[in-house]
């Protein structure tokens, strides 16, 4: 089996922030799915990312935030092993980042024997 990164982007949005309810209802949703994941195997690792970050560029300027404008966020990523990309892609259905309308990339990751 190859791995795979999903990566969880939405749009930003000026909604405010959801309430504990809301945060609990999206939290399960999360557990959720990744669980049923972690069920059929294929499940390696995940992580949410923060608003925190600096951008270097090539030239080695050093800019504040992840982002020049924040249109698009990148929330997060996750790990999952498949045999291919179509299988990959399959198991990003049902991602809650899809019920918001964001979207999952799917990427195959790149092993360099050193």
């Amino acid at each position: 089996m190859k791995e795979f990164m999903m990566i969880f982007r939405s749009e930003k949005n000026d909604q405010p922030m959801p309430s504990p309810e809301q945060m609990q209802v999206m939290v399960k949703q999360w557990n959720d799915w990744i669980g049923g994941i972690a069920a059929q195997g294929k499940f390696v690792s995940t992580n949410a990312l923060g608003m925190e970050g600096q951008t270097v560029s090539s030239t080695g300027v050093v800019s504040d935030g992840p982002y020049a404008e924040l249109k698009e966020i990148v929330g997060g990523y996750m790990i999952v092993k498949a045999d291919d990309l179509a299988e990959a892609v399959k198991l990003s259905e049902g991602c809650p980042t899809l019920a918001i309308g964001g979207t999952v990339e799917v990427r195959d990751v790149m092993v360099f024997d050193m």
